[in-house]
């Protein structure tokens, strides 16, 4: 299998503090590997390691095969950077941003404009196009920002926490970005504390904490791993409830939970509680406005795996 991204057992410390303690990563071409954990989990610092802004203490990683020290230079040409801060010059004009960027690339004057009105329009900047940056919002910095890291065409993006500071439906149009980098063949790493947008974007989710890479799987496959789903049942009519409630109460070891608008629900473990539930319905003649079973969401997946981890550090 051909990796756009390789780091095997990354370490870092600074001072007192491990940032990195044996991380290790692998993204396939042209997919996106979402990085959850807590503030001061590591992320940012693996990041920056493979974006051969820091030297790693121990530890190899390669990007399209160049390796992050000895290769510095041919890492830079292959990779696209937005780091948490917009980092424009806010002298310059949006378009001014963007067309020293296609210079520095080697782009000729005329490739470099047409790149940066490009990217203007894709990013919803076109009509501020002259103003200084100075004068954008946060979320407008933030999009030019993003779009400096693509001038260049790179074949891997690092997105570090990309869409903090945006309000949703700019959001919705960066991971509609992100969607688009990966149709045209980019590798994306994307960082962020969003649990929704990893779930929506990520082929594949690393948790690191504490500077570990504590699970790694598919969205769906993290969910599985928390265990248990949720089975919910509303009846249509409230006198039915306590009926409701009995016949849950056989599925689980826990009590079926009273919800908001007459409905219940418990944990269970296996899937074939769904069908026996509309089984036990239909012989007693109950009608249902809600009937579902789902796994746990992402964001209740890593607290969990998060809230594990410190317990393990206060038994250690």
């Amino acid at each position: 299998m051909n990796y756009a991204i390789e780091a095997d057992g990354l370490r870092k410390r600074f001072g007192d503090t491990q940032a990195l303690d044996g991380v290790s990563l692998r993204v396939s071409e042209g997919k996106v590997l979402g990085v959850l954990g807590p503030n001061g989990a590591g992320k940012t610092t693996a990041v920056r390691i493979l974006a051969t802004l820091l030297r790693p203490d121990d530890g190899v990683a390669r990007i399209g095969g160049f390796d992050v020290v000895r290769d510095a230079a041919a890492v830079r040409r292959t990779i696209g950077l937005t780091g948490q801060y917009a980092s424009v010059d806010e002298d310059l004009t949006g378009l001014q941003n963007l067309k020293l960027i296609g210079t520095l690339l080697d782009l000729s004057r005329r490739d470099a404009r047409a790149r940066a009105d490009e990217l203007l329009e894709w990013f919803d900047l076109t009509e501020a196009a002259g103003r200084p940056a100075g004068t954008y919002s946060g979320g407008m910095r933030r999009r030019l920002d993003l779009a400096a890291s693509l001038v260049g065409r790179p074949a891997v993006v690092f997105l570090d926490e990309p869409t903090t500071g945006l309000d949703p439906a700019k959001r919705d149009a960066m991971w509609d970005v992100v969607r688009t980098l990966v149709r045209d063949g980019s590798t994306v790493l994307l960082t962020t504390q969003y649990l929704e947008e990893a779930d929506q974007l990520a082929d594949e989710i690393s948790v690191i904490d504490h500077g570990r890479v504590i699970a790694h799987d598919t969205p769906l496959g993290l969910k599985r791993q928390a265990g248990s789903r949720t089975l919910t049942v509303t009846p249509a009519d409230p006198a039915d409830g306590p009926a409701v409630a009995h016949l849950l109460s056989g599925f689980s070891s826990e009590e079926p939970t009273s919800l908001p608008g007459g409905g219940f629900s418990v944990p269970v473990l296996d899937e074939r509680a769904m069908p026996a539930t509309v089984t036990g319905l239909a012989e007693r003649g109950i009608a249902v406005s809600e009937l579902s079973l789902h796994l746990p969401t992402l964001d209740e997946v890593f607290s969990t795996l998060t809230q594990n981890t410190q317990n393990k550090e206060v038994a250690a």
